[in-house]
């Protein structure tokens, strides 16, 4: 995923900032501890279809 996207996209629940995860092609919001998927290149960035973060993710990528 390009830098310039990741940086312009926000979770839609708090609005903060997303953490790539390039092995799973999911964003990760560590505050709400959600995992967005990413579908076909596309960010499914929908609160309904967010999944629980289950592990703790390295904070370096």
């Amino acid at each position: 995923m390009k830098e310039t996207l990741l940086s312009a996209l926000a979770c839609p629940k708090c609005h903060g900032q997303l953490q790539y995860d390039a092995n799973n092609q999911q964003l990760i919001c560590l505050a709400d501890n959600l995992v967005y998927t990413i579908k076909d290149n596309i960010p499914v960035l929908l609160e309904c279809e967010a999944q629980p973060l289950n592990k703790p993710l390295s904070t370096q990528e």
